[in-house]
């Protein structure tokens, strides 16, 4: 299949509601509103295409860039690549669940999430800090440093409430990943929720919300979460 097919197709599925929600949550035109789940028989079809990932996020329309990452092959990506597609990526759906779940595919991955987060800025950041949230989801606990996990805890603990507002949500779920999914550092990372506590996020338009990792590690653990790890990072 080539870009044209693949957009007719993407345009096909486009449903107003589905596309109103995404704009709800920060998509802006051109966008066809496809439902993530809608895309799998076309991935099917395709499998893997580099090339035409890229000729797809080029095109600035929200579902073709998600697709982009359904088909892209990460390991092929050197970091300019990355550094292209998080230029891109103009809201959080695309930052942290586009770009990050595809760098967290590449060899490459800590090292370029290590610099998006030192960036300052702020969808950087938060791609950086989600990167690290698929990573440990995803990979063993042996693939991490846990003297470098250990410093980033500290990092979120004395810097989450002054960040921008879809960085904390990223280090808040950092919080929390670390605490289920990275056992050696389960006990740090509840500390570090019970000294963070509440976190405060504004949203456009809409009263503040309260981020609380605590919660949420202890509902894990409840359940025998504890250690969980996803077989693939993307669907």
């Amino acid at each position: 299949m080539n870009l044209e097919m693949v957009m007719q197709e993407l345009e096909a599925l486009g449903k107003e509601r589905t596309k109103k929600i995404y704009q709800s949550n920060g998509a802006h035109e051109p966008l066809f509103g496809v439902a993530t789940g809608q895309m799998k028989p076309i991935a099917k079809k395709i499998k893997i295409n580099q090339p035409l990932a890229e000729q797809l996020y080029a095109t600035g329309n929200y579902d073709a860039m998600y697709f982009a990452g359904i088909i892209a092959d990460p390991q092929s990506m050197t970091e300019a690549d990355f550094e292209r597609w998080i230029d891109g990526a103009y809201f959080y759906m695309l930052s942290d669940y586009v770009v990050a779940v595809t760098l967290a595919e590449a060899d490459i991955a800590q090292e370029v999430a290590d610099k998006w987060i030192a960036s300052g800025e702020e969808l950087r950041m938060s791609a950086g800090w989600s990167c690290y949230c698929w990573l440990l989801g995803n990979r063993p606990d042996d693939e991490f440093s846990e003297t470098k996990l250990a410093h980033m805890l500290e990092i979120v603990k004395n810097t989450i409430h002054d960040s921008p507002e879809r960085t904390k949500y990223a280090m808040n779920n950092f919080i929390y990943t670390v605490g289920v999914s990275y056992v050696p550092l389960h006990e740090a990372a509840v500390e570090t929720a019970k000294t963070v506590g509440p976190v405060e996020v504004q949203k456009d338009k809409k009263k503040s919300s309260f981020l609380l990792a605590s919660e949420r590690i202890q509902k894990a653990a409840s359940k025998g979460e504890l250690g969980f790890k996803r077989r693939h990072v993307r669907c």
